[in-house]
């Protein structure tokens, strides 16, 4: 990737580097899950140190460190979008208002890389100046004097900018020998969906060996709404979150775990034959929407509507104002404006109503049973598809400079060729001590642990993983954050 100064002072070169590594042994795989001898596959290929755990049968617990802190700070100007890049012209423009500020600006060429379902992108920065990590006070400094001139500034450690780097890295591995592994996987949604929980308290609640935290959860819902998982959950064979369409998921079943992508549909069919389809499980609604409501939800319905009370076999317990708790052993039908007009003519008193779910395997095209060992999470991105780098971050939602250049804290899983497991954390936005990961460095790492299919789950402040009863990571708030699920390895 190229190097740009069109306006004096500092040049940074916007690069990334990404290494083809070799095929795993498939005889390897064959054999067990192992932890590679290969060099670290991020920055200049360090040895890394390690130490391994055994943490009960089949279980295999690795603390890993790479790398060594060269990166400093820059002051990153801010364009009118508020963004921290934009296009040549605008960057051309901010710089010379640096420039009247009596600072001097660098316009940053930034390459944000193609990845499988999106072509690469060019953008351009303006930053000024460079320190070394012990003076970010002088980069302080002069992020207060532009902001006294007007300009809209942030001091960005140069480490999370996703180009080269040295390094740290500061990584969990759990490996799970899927020969000899005698416990069982289980997704958890901790005590309700609306609620945020802690990987630690989700994975203390169930006896759990290790847990880790799950897919994204909605930040743009009421408050107390946020633990609403942003995609598919399968929990103990029920569906309690529907599917963001083709987004990348983990299946679980037993102690068997694959990668795919999921589709869900919910057809509410009434006693006298019309039927309708819901727009979702468990969340807030929109105008004319129809939602299910099951009692794991934790939260009141939406106000404003109308509510129809099913009892476990379907019968309609009765149509109410919309704004109750979902009582033990029943599931609500809640509907607003059109879908409301819905539930007034089609689910009377003592009805029944049929409720089909059907949770779709998008890579087979076909329905998984929803039987009590069936748990499925919603993945972010997926990062490695057989053995080969395939980032599908267009497709899940993910295709901005943000998430795919830059570094951020990231929890990854990975299957083998043998269908082992692989559960990692690669801290971040920790300066000085660990970098984190690019989407490209994921899928590298990925591969480098042995992992024949891989998925990002969310990450930044909600990576967590807990072994043992115990937080093993530093996550990036400095405290664990409360998420929607986690993923739970089980001893039974």
């Amino acid at each position: 990737m190229s190097r740009r100064t069109l306006a004096g002072g500092l040049a940074i070169a916007a690069a990334v580097t990404v290494t083809t590594l070799p095929a795993a042994s498939v005889a390897a795989e064959q054999v067990a899950v192992a932890f590679p001898s290969a060099r670290f596959p991020l920055g200049a290929r360090p040895v890394p140190t390690k130490t391994m755990t055994a943490v009960t049968q089949g279980i295999d617990f690795y603390q890993v460190k790479a790398g060594s802190s060269t990166d400093g700070y820059t002051v990153t100007v801010l364009m009118p979008s508020g963004r921290d890049y934009g296009a040549q012209a605008t960057a051309e423009n901010v710089a010379a208002e640096v420039e009247a500020a009596g600072e001097t600006p660098s316009v940053q060429q930034v390459i944000r890389p193609s990845v499988a379902d999106a072509p690469s992108q060019t953008v351009y920065m303006v930053r000024v100046g460079m320190w070394s990590l012990k003076d970010k006070k002088e980069a302080d400094k002069t992020a207060k004097a532009l902001k006294e001139a007007g300009l809209k500034v942030k001091v960005d450690y140069l480490g999370d900018d996703g180009m080269k780097t040295t390094g740290p890295w500061d990584v969990k591995v759990v490996m799970i020998d899927s020969r000899t592994f005698r416990g069982s996987y289980a997704a958890s949604l901790g005590t309700s969906v609306a609620k945020r929980e802690t990987v630690s308290s989700m994975a203390k609640a169930a006896g759990a060996i290790v847990g880790v935290n799950g897919g994204f959860f909605n930040i743009h819902t009421a408050k107390n709404l946020r633990g609403e998982p942003v995609g598919a959950s399968v929990v103990g064979g029920r569906l309690l979150s529907e599917a963001v369409p083709g987004r990348s998921a983990v299946v679980l079943q037993g102690r068997t775990a694959r990668i795919t992508e999921i589709g869900t549909t919910v057809t509410v069919v009434s006693q006298d034959g019309e039927k309708v389809k819901a727009n979702g499980v468990n969340r807030a609604a929109a105008t004319d929407e129809l939602i299910l409501y099951t009692e794991e939800y934790g939260a009141k319905t939406p106000a404003g509507g109308t509510d129809a009370v099913l009892d476990p076999a379907g019968k309609v317990l009765g149509l109410r104002a919309s704004g109750a708790a979902i009582a033990k052993g029943t599931r609500v039908l809640h509907g607003n404006g059109l879908a409301a007009d819905w539930l007034n003519q089609h689910a009377w008193q003592d009805w029944t109503i049929r409720v089909d779910t059907r949770v779709e395997d998008l890579r087979t095209g076909k329905a998984l049973k929803l039987t009590p060992d069936l748990h499925v999470i919603a993945g972010s991105v997926g990062l490695v598809r057989n053995g080969q780098v395939k980032i599908t971050a267009k497709r899940d939602g993910h295709d901005s400079v943000n998430m795919i250049l830059r570094r951020h804290p990231r929890t990854l899983l990975g299957v083998t060729r043998n269908g082992s497991l692989i559960l990692a954390t690669i801290d971040g936005r920790q300066p000085g001590v660990t970098v984190g990961a690019n989407f490209h460095e994921a899928a590298q790492f990925m591969r480098w642990l042995g992992a024949r299919q891989a998925i990002n789950l969310d990450g930044g402040g909600s990576t967590a993983m807990v072994v043992n009863d115990k937080l093993v990571n530093r996550p990036s708030d400095g405290v664990e954050r409360g998420v929607g699920d986690s993923l739970l390895i089980l001893p039974k």
